[in-house]
């Protein structure tokens, strides 16, 4: 049996707020904060089928709440109610019941109480086979209290029933939080952030549709520049879910119209509900987040100047041995190689060192060539041949333009073992003479913790290995020295941020980082790891080649990138893959530019 009921306007001659009628008794009901006050008119307690401009009514509805939502969420991080079966009132906020969604929905109380401490939202597990719910229903939901991954919900939902409709506005929310502020008391509440965020994080944009977004800016590295307070960063982000629990989605979230969202790209305001799950507050979007293109993609590096262009490059596992470090198929294999070539070419530069190079001879060397000079021109590459390549399954390389430059002498290296990956150091003039620059590409040992690691980390936010490093560091600025190298010039993947040791440790040694010294900040980063930017990627010149040096610049096809755009084709979306440069590796590209004059030996 239902009750039938016609809403007029508050405005109904004869009423105040709204009234129930029933079986001819008008019985006065208080109309809840927010909501327009209307009159309720209950026709009869009869099956009946609903007409338009109706709303339907379950004869529980009559059963009033027992509790409100505030006390159930309770002023601490956990319910005061845990294991309490409870009935309480709200106005529906979210909509997630599908089974590839939350399977649940999320409703706040119309009336909120006055301690700011306890929130007025609660999430309801309760798919549509249970009760199926839209936004604006006005609910009494009778279920268990639970906690589970620190939100508070009502598990299981015993009952659902929409008892009218109601709107609930989003509090209003600015970042950065005060110090000391969580987002607790405003959990499974709307809330709107009306200021631009900007885009610092799309690791997981692809896998579970998450990414997280920043009020003033992206996020960098602490170590990797001055000035970066850690502890603000954090209260001025914010991680954003799609409301799934698809992995891997054909569709990307947020994906509109110029493509998948870069990092720097600016949401103008996010609403939505804020809940908590897997360790963190998230928010779940009730309105369509549009990115705008805030950080364009450029389609060649900015110039450099000068008559010799020197680039760094971290080709991030390139392999021709299948299913080891790099491509798993045949078919992978000419996706990444197709995109090393496209960043090679738009770098166009008469050196190049490379870093993560199958340490397999100069097989896949020559194979990248190969394909290199396929789209250049036959003979427009030559690859040099490293002398002591070591034995990782990695190692480093270059490969060079003969007509624009000539290798003097032979390649060298170093059988020093503090160098996992020893060094490729080649001096190289113009091509008809001038004055040498060294070449000196190193690729510096990882910062992830492997089973040889110094326990305790006590690197002061460097990661492990850092001492290592540092020896690393020393190493090159005693082959410099020891070789009397003319105008070295270090290139490569250091696996240090700007402001770590390894780098303070080259500085004094009169070594000059180019990109600090023609890279605007903003611009100053090469890699991305945990939501923040830094540069990993390091050109660093001797003091006389520093005054040759015209210009230096980050060529951002990667790092700004998703990963989805790559070329893996096990768990990324179809159509989303293009053989250009944008995606090509993790690691951004650098490219330096250097005066040298001919005539000068």
């Amino acid at each position: 049996m239902r009750a039938l009921c016609r809403v007029s306007p508050a405005g109904h001659p004869g009423g105040r707020g709204l009234r129930r009628r029933i079986r001819g008794r008008a019985v006065a009901v208080l109309a809840p904060a927010g909501l327009l006050p209307v009159l309720v008119t209950v026709v009869a307690l009869v099956p009946v089928s609903a007409e338009p401009g109706t709303v339907v009514i379950s004869r529980a509805c009559a059963v009033p709440p027992d509790r409100r939502i505030a006390e159930v969420q309770g002023s601490g991080t956990a319910s005061p109610l845990t294991g309490r079966t409870v009935r309480v009132e709200g106005v529906v906020t979210g909509d997630f019941q599908r089974a590839d969604q939350l399977s649940g929905f999320y409703f706040q109380d119309p009336t909120p109480d006055a301690d700011p401490a306890t929130s007025d939202g609660l999430f309801a597990v309760a798919r549509e086979s249970v009760k199926d719910v839209k936004v604006g229903d006005r609910v009494f939901v009778t279920g268990r209290v639970a906690e589970f991954d620190g939100l508070t919900e009502l598990s299981p939902v015993t009952a659902v029933d929409v008892c009218g409709t109601g709107t609930i506005g989003p509090a209003v929310v600015v970042l950065p939080r005060a110090a000391g502020a969580t987002f607790e008391p405003l959990e499974n509440m709307l809330v709107t952030f009306p200021e631009p965020l900007t885009l610092t994080d799309h690791y997981d944009l692809g896998r579970y549709g998450e990414v997280t977004v920043a009020a003033g800016g992206r996020l960098f590295q602490p170590t990797d520049r001055e000035g970066v307070d850690p502890a603000l960063d954090a209260r001025r982000s914010l991680l954003v879910d799609d409301g799934s629990t698809v992995q891997n989605p054909v569709t990307i979230p947020y994906a509109g119209s110029q493509g998948v969202p870069r990092l720097g790209d600016t949401a103008p305001g996010i609403t939505g509900v804020l809940t908590h799950g897997f360790g963190a507050y998230r928010l779940e979007p009730t309105q369509e987040i549009r990115f705008l293109r805030a950080n364009p993609r450029l389609s060649a590096p900015l110039p450099v100047g000068g008559n010799v262009r020197v680039a760094g490059l971290n080709t991030l596992n390139w392999f021709t041995t299948l299913g080891s470090r790099g491509a798993t198929t045949a078919a992978e294999q000419r996706r990444q190689l197709a995109k090393i070539v496209a960043t090679l070419q738009g770098l166009d530069a008469d050196v190049v060192g490379l870093m993560e190079v199958e340490n397999n001879g100069q097989t896949a060397l020559q194979a990248l060539v190969d394909a290199l000079n396929a789209k250049a021109g036959a003979g427009t590459y030559k690859a040099l041949v490293h002398p002591y390549p070591g034995g990782d399954a990695i190692h480093v390389a270059a490969i060079y333009k003969p007509a624009r430059v000539t290798p003097f002498g032979a390649a060298r290296s170093s059988a020093d073992p503090v160098f996992r990956r020893p060094p490729l150091i080649q001096e190289f003039r113009r091509a008809g003479g001038g004055r040498p620059f060294t070449l000196v590409v190193n690729h510096f040992k990882s910062k992830g913790c492997g089973v040889d690691a110094p326990a305790p980390d006590q690197e002061h936010g460097q990661g492990c290995y850092n001492d290592e490093r540092v020896r690393q560091a020393r190493a090159v600025l005693g082959l410099i020295d020891s070789m009397d190298l003319p105008g070295p010039l270090l290139i490569g993947d250091l696996n240090a941020y700007g402001e770590e040791d390894p780098i303070h440790t080259l500085e004094r040694g009169g070594l000059t980082s180019l990109t600090k010294r023609f890279v605007p900040e903003p611009l100053r980063y090469s890699f991305l790891f945990d939501g923040r930017s830094g540069e990993l990627d390091h050109a660093l010149a001797g003091r006389r080649l520093a005054s040759r040096v015209t210009g230096a610049t980050i060529w951002h096809v990667n790092s700004d990138e998703s990963r989805i755009l790559d070329y893996n084709t096990e768990v990324n979306p179809p159509g989303l893959y293009q053989p250009d440069a944008f995606r090509s590796s993790d690691h951004d590209p650098l490219l330096i530019g250097l005066n040298l004059p001919r005539g000068e030996g």
